[in-house]
């Protein structure tokens, strides 16, 4: 059934999330520090049976230059640098196995597809471990560290993100002036948030993004992650101003309103997980040039097959040059 506002509403409705302050600071510091140290990219190729792909095992430094893992898939046999995917994942899952996820790199594109650390056991395995101290947490990630913005689980993994883009230009088979990012539900979330934090993307894609307008999905959404929030509120009465202050910095609602690139967006109507109304007050606010697939009939999954057409189509178009 529909879970939100209706179709006229959700067209007029406009996010009323107040940022921090400092948040360009916040994420100018952050980035900073992170881009000062760990040790550089190493790429190992992978033996596949795959006739067509070249798969390479990659680590970067991400948060604090800890180290990060990926997967990178190039057409076998590229005579010149191909344009590029950087792809993150949904929330629970990782880079998964060398032969998954093919559609990027037989559809002509290099694809480097992130590991999520501390994640990776949910669906799709993991290998990179979050290496932090978390404190008191409602089980599962969203709110790991989240009375500190500085400690915060989901500012370390959206500094990989970025730092996978930074990382991805040096790889070989990819073209650094032809880099987009992509995500689905946390994967989404992460791609709003390089696309306003790196430099070099040319192109995003957020279906059904995650950590959108948080205040008004925690009230909205009965299901995980956004429900950890919730629970973890009901145990720790009291603390919602720091709580939604830490969440502030990693709102994906701020980040739309800073990131200029051609963006392609897509929402559900009956989606459980993530209220339809925190995707379009992305929407709403991004800055860039922009599109929205609506899907009234699904959940969370959205368009699924149907949205990854439409983002092949709105990626060889967008980075042709």
């Amino acid at each position: 059934m529909f879970t939100d506002l209706t179709e006229a509403e959700l067209r007029q409705h406009r996010s009323d999330l107040r940022e921090p302050p400092d948040f360009d600071t916040f994420w100018a510091e952050t980035l900073a520090e992170a881009r000062s140290c760990g040790d550089p990219a190493t790429v190992t190729a992978v033996s596949t049976p795959l006739a067509a792909v070249d798969v390479f095992d990659v680590t970067f430094p991400g948060f604090a230059g800890q180290p990060v893992r990926a997967w990178l898939r190039v057409p076998r046999g590229a005579s010149t640098p191909l344009p590029t995917v950087v792809q993150y994942v949904g929330y629970g899952g990782g880079r998964g196995h060398p032969l998954e996820n093919l559609l990027w790199s037989a559809a002509g594109f290099a694809h480097l597809q992130m590991d999520t650390r501390g994640q990776g056991s949910g669906w799709s395995r993991g290998d990179t471990p979050d290496v932090a101290a978390a404190g008191p947490q409602a089980p599962g990630m969203a709110t790991r560290g989240v009375e500190d913005p500085r400690r915060y689980y989901y500012r370390r993994f959206l500094t990989d993100a970025v730092r996978a883009v930074d990382a991805a230009g040096d790889l070989p088979g990819v073209d650094p002036t032809r880099l987009a990012v992509l995500g689905h539900s946390q994967g989404g979330a992460a791609a709003l948030a390089a696309a306003a934090l790196a430099s070099g993307v040319r192109a995003a894609v957020a279906h059904v993004p995650f950590l959108c307008d948080i205040p008004r999905a925690v009230t909205l959404t009965d299901s995980p992650p956004f429900r950890e929030i919730r629970d973890y509120l009901a145990v720790h009465r009291g603390r919602e101003e720091q709580v939604f202050h830490t969440l502030g910095y990693v709102d994906g609602v701020a980040f739309a309103r800073r990131a200029d690139v051609p963006a392609r967006f897509s929402v559900a109507l009956m989606d459980e997980i993530v209220p339809p109304s925190t995707v379009y007050a992305a929407y709403h606010d991004y800055r860039g040039e922009k599109e929205l697939t609506v899907w009234r009939f699904n959940g969370h999954e959205a368009g699924g097959i149907d949205d990854d057409a439409a983002a092949v189509d709105f990626l060889q178009a967008t980075l042709t040059d």
